[in-house]
């Protein structure tokens, strides 16, 4: 009877999905109505493609280069259980049935099916090899730079600015979570549709046609499947309006008609983006996610915010003590962090709004990295996490933008001044490679990847029950232990690490406390399928059968296609002499892996015990075919046959039996018997 471990997870941000039209038009040539033509402004002349191909292929390897450690990782316990290695429709890899599922599914409390095909697709080509499944997340990322890059040309015709921007974004520390984590492929692949939405929205305004604009809602709703994120790419529409598309000017005195115009345009993107929040909040809310491991007042949930909007800005700078999860600190509003943070965010955002008619690319940037940050700033809490690096993915491109067009302004003063900022530039650039580079090779290894996390965090609940996880698969069950213990003196209501370290006090002999803390776990969280299975376990090892039984029952109320409870119920069942009860759950157990040696190797004894001895031989002979080396089942069919008067078959099995264990008492003993019936009498 093996245990299954559960590993935490908070995750989550937001998501859905709509899909909704600009009109209704015949033909492909008919334009969508309310706006006049824009065509893109050029600043400047067009950079030459040989040298636009020479700056994508030059953010590929830098980007391969300073992320080429992700390659070496493995899948964590941390959510990419959830996503790939324990997901059996994903496991199954990309077919109908799986493409269904994909498409009706709220598992993990959201409804992204493109991120799930991809991790099917993944599966299909790749199985189970991590490194492939890091390649695809890492080529998504590179190509997201080269994306943003061609945008930024495209939209200002300033070639090594746009490069810059692209530059950081690729490289870039607080970029480490979205790319290396293989359960954050959402991110990275809802916002390659994010930017190849942008293209096609600046194709659109050089041509209004209506496929144009289907192109747009279709790449749209991509994105939008990918991870609900995107919500805010209408207001991001909005902002390029102002600066560089120079559609509306900034401030809005007298241009309220033009903005209503373009809003306008925008409204079945509006729309989509509508329909996907509601569709993501009835998803985590059905999910449970929306309900956080902890409660938090709104007081709680806006201080936080506030803080974290200025922790992003301080990490973006200096990017150190970055952690896969910071716990949540309840930090109210009247602190002198949440005042400071406060003030600089009021203080930004005026003057940014101040210098929009000088420098509007300041404003837009402050505004894009400000209003995306709002679906995963903690407004609404989901997950008991204070902020998450792989929030800033898409925000940050407003930052870049900022300091992008910001060096490039103060380097068109002089020769000296274009020398001194390139070199700043490059002396900037080295240590973020070199950061990005080190947080990867945490991202290698889950030890360290926690283990780094408990360096620089503190009272980290989550992490020290996903690092027990991790020591307890390797072997080491008494640091287990102690991380789990940790863990709940942290966070004593922790449900998942009373069931982790009632595991581990089972497999330490110590299961009357194992059976305590599985039964802490199920008072805090009475609908976790895998406690009342591995309670049920531990009730049947120590002879409580009917209570066994119960939870065994549980099990299948909440998942009545588990297979191994069905087979373990059947156990229990039998322990009672309760054979036919028994039997029908073997039976049921087949039915779900037909392929299950031990089942076949139950079934043949409780069908012994009623006397069937045919049927039980046939289902032992099942149970060595399907695993020849279960010294159990061979000696079981060796009893089958003994029984049946074939003692020279018997005898075979009793002595593979010994072969495969060579301290098994009772198939020695067996064979002893067998040979004695077989040695002619005088």
């Amino acid at each position: 009877m093996a245990s299954r471990l559960v590993s935490d997870e908070v995750e989550i941000e937001s998501r859905g999905r709509s899909v909704s039209r600009p009109g209704h038009h015949s033909g492909t040539s008919r334009h969508v109505p309310h706006h006049p033509r824009a065509p893109l402004p050029p600043a400047g002349p067009r950079p030459r493609a040989a040298a636009r191909a020479a700056i994508c292929a030059a953010l590929v390897v830098v980007t391969l280069a300073a992320f080429r450690g992700v390659l070496s990782g493995g899948f964590l316990n941390y959510d990419d259980n959830l996503y790939v290695t324990e997901n059996a429709h994903v496991r199954q890899g990309l077919d109908g049935g799986s493409l269904a599922w994909a498409f009706t599914t709220t598992e993990c409390a959201n409804w992204h099916p493109l991120t799930w095909l991809s991790h099917m697709l993944d599966v299909r080509l790749f199985g189970l090899d991590a490194g492939k499944h890091h390649l695809t997340s890492l080529l998504l990322h590179a190509a997201n730079a080269v994306a943003l890059f061609l945008l930024l040309v495209r939209m200002t015709g300033a070639l090594w600015r746009s490069a810059l921007a692209a530059c950081l974004f690729a490289v870039h520390p607080l970029h480490v979570e979205s790319v290396a984590w293989i359960a954050e492929r959402k991110d990275v692949l809802s916002t390659l549709f994010w930017l190849l939405t942008l293209a096609a929205w600046l194709s659109y305004l050089e041509s209004k046609t209506f496929v144009r604009y289907v192109l747009v809602l279709g790449l749209y709703a991509l994105a939008l499947m990918a991870k609900p994120m995107p919500v805010t790419l209408p207001f991001t529409l909005l902002l390029l309006d102002t600066w560089p598309l120079g559609r509306l000017t900034l401030p809005l005195r007298g241009s309220y008609g033009a903005l209503a115009g373009l809003l306008r345009e925008k409204a079945p993107l509006f729309a989509m983006a509508a329909a996907s929040c509601i569709a993501t909040f009835v998803a985590q809310r059905s999910g449970g996610a929306v309900k956080s491991l902890q409660d938090f007042t709104f007081a709680e949930r806006l201080g936080n915010a506030v803080v974290a909007y200025v922790s992003y800005l301080g990490k973006a700078v200096w990017p150190t003590a970055l952690a896969i999860f910071y716990p949540h600190r309840h930090v109210g509003l009247l602190t002198w962090a949440v005042a400071g943070s406060a003030l600089l965010l009021v203080g930004a955002t005026a003057l940014a709004l101040r210098v929009a008619a000088r420098a509007p690319y300041l404003t837009v940037g402050w505004l894009w990295y400000a209003g995306t940050l709002v679906p995963v700033i903690g407004l609404l809490q989901v997950g008991g996490q204070a902020m998450a690096e792989r929030y800033t993915y898409v925000p940050f491109i407003g930052v870049f933008i900022a300091v992008a067009w910001g060096l490039g302004d103060l380097a068109r003063g002089s020769r000296l001044a274009r020398h001194v900022v390139a070199g700043a530039t490059v002396a900037a650039l080295l240590p973020l490679c070199a950061v990005t580079r080190a947080q990867v090779g945490y991202w290698a290894d889950g030890a360290a990847l926690y283990e780094h996390a408990l360096a620089v965090t503190s009272d980290n609940w989550l992490v020290h029950n996903n690092l027990g996880l991790v020591l307890f698969k390797r072997g080491k069950t008494n640091e287990a232990i102690a991380h789990y213990t940790e863990a709940l003196r942290i966070w004593p209501d922790y449900a998942e690490a009373h069931y982790n370290l009632g595991i581990a006090l089972g497999k330490a002999g110590r299961r009357s406390e194992a059976i305590e803390h599985y039964e802490q776990a199920l008072r805090l969280r009475p609908d976790l399928v895998e406690v009342h299975y591995n309670l049920g376990n531990a009730l049947l090892e120590v002879g409580r059968f009917a209570e066994a039984i119960n939870h065994y029952d549980q099990a299948l109320r909440l998942d009545p296609d588990d297979g191994e409870a069905h087979n373990n119920l059947g156990n229990a069942l039998a322990r009672q002499g309760r054979i036919p009860e028994a039997i029908e759950h073997y039976d049921q157990a087949l039915r779900l892996d037909p392929d299950s040696a031990s089942v076949h190797n139950n079934l043949g004894a409780a069908l012994v015990r009623q006397g069937r001895l045919e049927e039980a031989i046939g289902h032992y002979r099942q149970a060595v075919r399907l695993s020849p080396d279960f010294a159990e089942a061979h000696n079981d069919l060796g009893v089958a046959l003994a029984r049946e008067n074939r003692f020279p078959e018997a005898v075979e099995h009793f002595q593979e039996a010994l072969r495969i264990k060579p301290d098994f008492d009772d198939a020695r003993a067996n064979l002893v018997k067998a040979r004695e019936r077989l040695r002619p009498r005088p």
